[in-house]
């Protein structure tokens, strides 16, 4: 049946309401596009969340495969004219999907990043097979992103940059979430890199240094060597991903920008200070969130970012 355009709004601020209440760092920049462009940024946070929880929920793996199966027999009926109001994210996600061209193929690589963490597969030998995951989970997204970004007329060039910057900010996600992940078993730093610097077993690592500072011993320290070390790479990644801009419209690149900025901010703090992930979770604060996006806003209203593409009449500006 065809959706009545009144329930695809209703369904659109359902998506809303799911990323304002569970994502402030991706709500901070898409605040800042044109409402078509962020009611369809929205359906995909909402469905990147879903899948993301479906990860995370219990025990019964056999279940939450399952409950992935069904997501990707969702995402391969997306473009059928059947979608029903009962499920908001499905309708929103297929309305996206015609306005903006959304990959499927990022959509179905993005439940087969999140089946890995299901089955166990937290652990890599290499930082190529490390970048491989951070693709699928996050890489993905980005390139969903700048299909919305670009009206569905984004380029190779502009989806590879989208890529690399989710891998920046997968890798971000890592290193501040190295204590957290210790403690459930994951380890999502290249082995190679862990015998490197002398500090295979993360997990005891971080659970020996505890919550305050405090002397390190050589293990802990090497750990530090390690976070310092993988943090390079990922502004490297970031550097590189963030030539993106070049190609968007102001709006869509002061979004890129604020979202980014929120993660790039995390990373520096890493940089100064790597052994606190050894401690605790390093965020922003709400004002400190809000800050980078009035920033990129400024930005872009300076004339700052890119310039290739000026937004649509149905995007607005």
């Amino acid at each position: 049946m065809t959706v009545p355009a009144l329930e695809i709004a209703h369904c659109y601020q359902r998506c809303e309401q799911i990323t304002r209440r569970e994502a402030a760092n991706f709500y901070y920049g898409i605040r800042l596009l044109p409402r078509d462009r962020r009611d369809a940024m929205c359906a995909v946070y909402a469905f990147a969340r879903r899948i993301d929880d479906i990860g995370d929920e219990g025990d019964d793996r056999d279940a939450q495969l399952q409950a992935l199966r069904d997501e990707r027999a969702m995402v391969a009926r997306l473009d059928r004219d059947d979608s029903s109001i009962e499920d908001p994210v499905r309708v929103a996600l297929s309305h996206a999907r015609r306005v903006y061209a959304l990959p499927l193929d990022a959509l179905e690589l993005l439940i087969e990043g999140v089946e890995l963490d299901v089955i166990g597969t937290t652990e890599y030998e290499t930082f190529e097979q490390l970048v491989g995951y951070c693709r699928r989970v996050a890489g993905t997204i980005g390139r969903l992103c700048v299909a919305i970004f670009t009206d569905g007329r984004a380029t190779d060039h502009d989806s590879r940059l989208a890529d690399d910057l989710g891998v920046a900010m997968q890798l971000t996600n890592i290193l501040r979430d190295v204590r957290e992940d210790a403690t459930l078993g994951r380890t999502y730093l290249p082995a190679e890199d862990l015998r490197r610097f002398g500090c295979e077993d993360l997990a005891a690592i971080a659970a020996a240094t505890g919550d305050g500072a405090g002397s390190l011993n050589g293990s802990a320290a090497g750990a530090i060597e390690l976070i310092r070390f993988e943090a390079g790479r990922a502004e490297e990644w970031f550097t590189r991903g963030m030539e993106l801009t070049a190609s968007l419209d102001r709006r869509s690149a002061s979004c890129l920008e604020a979202m980014t900025g929120i993660y790039r901010t995390i990373l520096e703090r890493i940089v100064d200070d790597p052994g606190q992930v050894l401690h605790h979770r390093v965020s922003l604060t709400a004002r400190e969130k809000g800050m980078v996006a009035a920033r990129s806003l400024l930005g872009a209203g300076a004339g700052g970012a890119g310039g290739r593409r000026q937004p649509g009449a149905r995007a607005g500006t």
